[in-house]
């Protein structure tokens, strides 16, 4: 996705509002509808080590307003597969079965969701109100534990939407409590695929707000205090080539460093003044 089809959904998920510009006007549209969006994956094969954002490539501050975000992956399992080929062949060679199994009309279905979305509009109960304030709750304190922000406000609010959506569904105009429930059973079973960090396999939330699971935040941190006392160590050096101070570091780590978290290790020590960066040269401020 290019970096113009980015922006044109940062503003519509972000203000509600679609900016056209045609023969020298703007207009600016009011955005009312939900997004489905589906990307496949850079490799175009899901790696299991790396997160959803990092396999799909989309800035975190698009895929975090996505109220769901589910994986459809590619098992490799005999059982899938013949079910899946079963399915398949069934489009073109219908059983009695299938022939008598009763189908919903597609015009019906278009009736039933154009009436729900013009006279549906379903207010929050006190019940479901409570039961969404403690399902926060609950959510914040998953990640308390390990010193982790695993809900945000922003999840909260797809909690609304959702039991509202639910709501629409039953054509009842009051959301009740099976609403929230069933909203956080979505929730939770997307968040279980598309936020769980590969490294430790818990669910983190960073992951899509921030892009950086905690395990990898924490990496960087021990990565830029490492590199810092390797170069107060070096003393008062001159300026020191880039490349080279990357292999003399990675020779003496433990743990492997790819030159991508060096350089956020640089940037960080950097922006602590520690020391500076031109071009391909590293000076230690004094």
């Amino acid at each position: 996705m290019n970096d113009s089809t980015r922006s044109i959904l940062h503003e519509v998920m972000e203000q509600q509002t679609l900016s056209i510009a045609k023969a020298g006007i703007i207009c600016q549209l009011n955005a009312r509808t939900s997004i489905l969006a589906a990307a496949n994956p850079v490799k175009s094969q899901w790696d299991t080590k790396l997160t959803t954002v990092e396999n799909i490539q989309l800035p975190h501050t698009l895929l975090s307003r996505f109220d769901l975000i589910f994986l459809m992956l590619d098992p490799q399992d005999e059982a899938y597969d013949r079910r899946l080929a079963k399915h398949l062949v069934s489009l073109y060679h219908q059983t009695r079965e299938e022939e008598e199994e009763e189908l919903v009309d597609m015009s019906i279905l278009k009736d039933y969701i154009a009436y729900a979305r013009i006279h549906i509009q379903p207010k929050l109960s006190e019940e479901a109100s409570q039961r969404l304030i403690q399902a926060y709750v609950e959510m914040r304190k998953v990640g308390s534990s390990r010193g982790a922000v695993s809900a945000y406000p922003r999840q909260l609010e797809s909690l609304i939407r959702l039991a509202e959506a639910h709501a629409k569904m039953r054509f009842s105009n009051i959301v009740e409590k099976v609403d929230v429930e069933e909203a956080r059973r979505l929730h939770r079973e997307a968040l279980k695929q598309s936020a769980t960090d590969p490294k430790t396999g818990l669910i983190d939330v960073n992951i899509l707000a921030t892009g950086l699971s905690v395990s990898d935040r924490q990496r960087r941190i021990e990565i830029a205090k490492a590199l810092k006392t390797m170069l107060q160590s070096k003393g008062q050096a001159p300026n020191m080539d880039a490349q080279r101070l990357f292999e003399d570091f990675r020779e003496g780590s433990d743990a492997p460093v790819t030159r991508d978290q060096f350089d956020d290790a640089l940037r960080q020590l950097k922006d602590e003044d520690f020391l500076i960066v031109t071009g391909r040269t590293v000076r230690i401020i004094i």
